[in-house]
């Protein structure tokens, strides 16, 4: 499978790019865009998904702005990292490839909110949605994760009660009791896989984006998407929509359940033995799914009011 990477050029910054497969305007099999979590990820962690390319499509990385090998801006205040900002680069990123005519878009995490905003934009040449592991209500999501955060070992929870109160949740130890977490919501494979411990490890070497839009950690999001929520919007998404989570993941399914209720139409899977990366978790039956939805999108499956039944 051939590979391409580069970069395109967006306001004064860079967004690298990679494309695993060959961009075919003709073909059959639509582009699909990866959008990555964080925020303040990057794509490393989303490499298993390139499985997709499989069936002649290409399949598209990126790194979102600030991270990755795509422009730092290390100095930039907290208005610069907007919801729009990370719009307007993908919107960019389109034109650029010249698939903005047609193409699938796939977000994980983060990168599924990102996918929701840019569908409620109604832009003419999408044509179905992946929200993985995802949400449409930041202070849904925080209600869960510290619903399933009270469920950690006491001295875990006192670990990260201490921290957060004394704003020392750089101490190693605020880390140490957050990745008790994250070894049961994140990710339950005993060894992680390279690829998404270079995704950690970015997000160490450069926390800014993370830290500014974010927080400290999935379950004290105080930075500016604190307050982001499109429950009430979600009946606007007007293209197919696979929902895809894990049984354990910090997205829970109370989450999913929302999304499904929202985007009329909608399919939800859950991968039974998955937390919040089931690509990686159950790689192969991730890719006969989503590669599967795809295809039916594609090749006029079932269809009710314009979307998949």
């Amino acid at each position: 499978m051939t590979e391409t990477e580069g970069h395109v050029d967006f306001r004064t910054y860079r967004t690298w790019y990679r494309v695993t497969g060959r961009i075919d305007p003709d073909g059959h099999r639509a582009p699909v865009v990866l959008l990555h979590g964080g925020p303040g990820a990057t794509h490393d962690y989303l490499d298993a998904m390139r499985g997709l390319a499989a069936d002649g499509r290409a399949v598209v990385q990126y790194d979102q702005l600030g991270n990755g090998a795509s422009t730092h801006l290390r100095e930039a205040g907290a208005g610069f990292w907007t919801v729009e900002l990370f719009c307007e680069e993908l919107d960019n990123l389109l034109a650029a490839l010249g698939i903005g005519g047609r193409y699938h878009l796939l977000g994980q995490s983060w990168g599924g909110c990102l996918a929701q905003e840019h569908a409620l934009r109604q832009p003419p040449g999408l044509r179905s949605l992946v929200l993985a592991d995802t949400l449409a209500s930041i202070p849904d999501f925080v209600a869960e994760c510290n619903r399933l955060r009270s469920q950690l070992p006491e001295d875990v929870q006192a670990a990260l009660d201490r921290h957060e109160r004394a704003g020392t949740t750089e101490d190693p130890e605020y880390a140490e009791a957050c990745m008790v977490f994250y070894r049961r919501h994140l990710c339950r494979l005993e060894e992680w896989p390279d690829e998404l411990l270079r995704s950690f490890q970015a997000m160490q070497d450069d926390p800014t984006v993370y830290g500014t839009m974010n927080g400290p950690s999935e379950f004290h999001v105080i930075g500016t998407i604190r307050d982001w929520q499109v429950l009430d919007r979600l009946a606007e998404i007007r293209v197919p929509a696979l929902i895809v989570s894990g049984r354990y993941d910090e997205t829970t399914p109370a989450l999913q359940e929302a999304l499904l209720a929202g985007i009329r139409g909608s399919e939800w899977v859950c991968f039974e033995r998955s937390a919040h990366v089931p690509h990686v978790e159950e790689t192969e039956r991730w890719l006969e799914v989503v590669g599967g939805f795809l295809r039916r999108v594609e090749d006029g499956g079932a269809v009710v009011a314009g979307r998949l039944g």
